[in-house]
């Protein structure tokens, strides 16, 4: 099978499902800018034109309440906020309108809506362009929220993303544009809320998502040499989370260290280890440990961003703690 890049696959995706379905369109900031987007819509304008593709001024809520009416009449829009920060501006026209109106309508009205949020950690960016938000959206009943990490999944989870009929928050991260893995040519879906094992283990559970599956990985090679079995689980969607198979994963390893791109305080990762805690209070050998960032903005300093942001080595005494 052919290996491309987490971008490629992101347009890949939008490339082939805009063929596929005339209902779908592109809209947001700088959609048709490699500074914003990256390569992720490289080409789509000139094949679709400016009616399918369309490049927006800079004003959140208005085009962001502009696709859910688009998407409220029938239509498929991919709508593209290229720093997930200023996502805080049309929080009003996504979680009041969006994700309400299936449910206030009586479930005869759908919002078939995705919203790609861009993370742009690093860079020096600072505390208002590096913003990783993903668990405000996990707490809002009615929208679903998928992280992938692989290119596999950044192509399969954004086709089903656009199949789905409900608002659907997909976060991609710049730290993996350059990440390349194989990728079928046609078109695929990678179900919402479903994980994946990425390496078997028997010691502990290192649970993660979008790139800190990558350092969890790193964490399993360099662990091994010790000779501590990580078993590493990617869990793809974070609303909602599969955790079945988180659970019977714990069941087996009795140890777990969660891997969070956010803050730890209200995060995803602190509502996993409650729910584990609930339901695996027994098989549990261990308290579950939690990476993630500090409960600071994030610097501008570049050598603080390298203490600030979690890597493998914080992952590996995390789990020394537990082992």
């Amino acid at each position: 099978m052919r290996e491309i890049s987490y971008t490629e696959a992101i347009r890949e995706a939008a490339e082939q499902i805009m063929e596929k379905d005339s209902r779908v369109f592109i809209i947001g900031q700088g959609c048709t800018s490699p500074w914003y987007v990256g390569k992720t819509c490289d080409g789509l304008l000139q094949k679709f034109g400016e009616k399918r593709v369309i490049d927006t001024p800079v004003s959140e809520a208005a085009i962001t309440g502009t696709a859910i009416g688009a998407a409220m009449t029938g239509l498929r829009p991919i709508l593209i906020h290229p720093r997930m920060d200023f996502l805080y501006l049309a929080m009003d026209q996504i979680i009041n309108q969006a994700a309400n109106w299936h449910y206030m309508f009586g479930g005869k009205v759908n919002v078939p809506l995705v919203i790609r949020g861009i993370i742009n950690r690093g860079g020096e960016q600072a505390a208002q362009h590096s913003q990783a938000i993903q668990a405000i959206f996990g707490h809002i009943p009615g929208l679903k929220v998928v992280m992938p990490a692989s290119p596999y999944d950044a192509k399969g989870l954004l086709i089903s993303a656009i199949q789905d009929g409900n608002p659907v928050i997909y976060i991609d991260d710049r730290w993996l544009y350059e990440e390349t893995g194989e990728v079928p040519e046609e078109i695929y879906t990678v179900p919402i809320g479903k994980g994946i094992v990425k390496k078997e283990g028997k010691d502990i559970t290192v649970a993660a998502f979008s790139y800190m599956v990558k350092e969890a990985m790193k964490t399993a090679e360099l662990l091994e040499k010790e000779g501590v079995s990580c078993e590493v689980i990617d869990l793809r969607s974070i609303k909602p989370w599969d955790k079945g198979l988180l659970f019977d994963s714990v069941r087996k390893t009795g140890k777990l260290v969660i891997c969070d791109t956010g803050w730890q305080t209200g995060g995803i990762s602190a509502q996993i280890s409650a729910d584990v805690s609930k339901n695996l209070f027994k098989e549990l050998k261990a308290p579950i440990e939690i990476v993630a960032l500090p409960d600071t903005p994030a610097p501008a300093s570049r050598v603080l961003e390298k203490i600030y942001y979690p890597s493998a080595k914080n992952i590996v005494d995390a789990v020394k703690n537990i082992i």
